[in-house]
């Protein structure tokens, strides 16, 4: 792995630089998750496997540090990959976030707007609220999840047929996904959804068959958002599906 030490919350990210000719694709997970873990066998189908692939552990999640004074909103993990971007001096890059990583992509975008020549999104966070995961961490105080709700939620994960979210959940510092959880909770101002709308590069959102129905399948389209459906796969489709969700990435980056 490859190291970036981030300055402004004094901490290092630890990412796959996974080689290739073509315009580099970031990858951004969800909570509790990391790239590291979700992504090496979607980025390496032979669709992705021309174009350079960057696979980052956000702050508190997989290899990365997890500083125990940064606040680990959606905007702070925005602002980790931003300085890594630009550490890098990518003057023109894709960018794939899913879940959190969705909301999380969509902020990216927002700060570089001129860099990121493509956002794809898979079931991203668009509005405050929060998902059934991030809501029942969120319910715990931030003392309560670190001493005892932290391994409640692992031990759930893994008896409800989750196990690779478990394993990665485990590896999370438990302060990093409760302070995160909180952030999804509380939405960013304008919301996520008003900022994609706002954004001017081509944008594509991926909905998993089995999480269907879902009102934005045919919101986003009516807002000049394309949006496709992953057969036989739902919100864990990188672990579901890895070939036909790296083919719909694809596909969108060709638009």
């Amino acid at each position: 792995m490859k190291t970036f030490r981030w300055e402004a919350a004094q901490c290092t990210l630890r990412y796959h630089d996974l080689p290739g000719a073509g315009r580099p694709l970031l990858f951004v997970h969800g909570l509790g998750c990391a790239a590291s873990c979700d992504y090496p066998q979607v980025a390496a189908q032979a669709v992705l496997a021309d174009r350079r692939r960057l696979l980052p552990d956000l702050p508190g999640s997989g290899f990365s540090d997890a500083p125990a004074g940064l606040a680990y909103r959606t905007t702070d993990h925005a602002r980790a990959l931003a300085a890594l971007v630009t550490s890098l001096g990518l003057e023109a890059l894709d960018v794939y976030g899913h879940s959190m990583g969705g909301a999380v992509a969509i902020e990216l975008a927002s700060l570089l707007p001129a860099q990121v020549r493509h956002l794809v999104l898979s079931e991203p966070n668009f509005d405050a609220g929060g998902g059934m995961f991030s809501r029942a961490i969120a319910e715990y105080s931030e003392a309560e999840y670190v001493a005892r709700g932290h391994e409640v939620m692992v031990r759930a994960a893994a008896t409800g047929g989750a196990g690779t979210w478990a394993a990665s959940l485990r590896h999370s510092s438990p302060l990093a996904v409760h302070r995160s959880a909180c952030s999804l909770v509380a939405g960013v101002e304008p919301s996520w959804r008003t900022l994609l709308l706002q954004l001017p590069m081509p944008r594509t959102v991926i909905f998993g068959e089995l999480s269907l129905p879902d009102a934005d399948l045919d919101w986003l389209p009516a807002h000049g958002v394309a949006s496709v459906v992953l057969p036989q796969a739902g919100h864990s489709m990188a672990w579901e599906q890895p070939a036909g969700l790296a083919a719909l990435i694809a596909q969108s980056l060709s638009r």
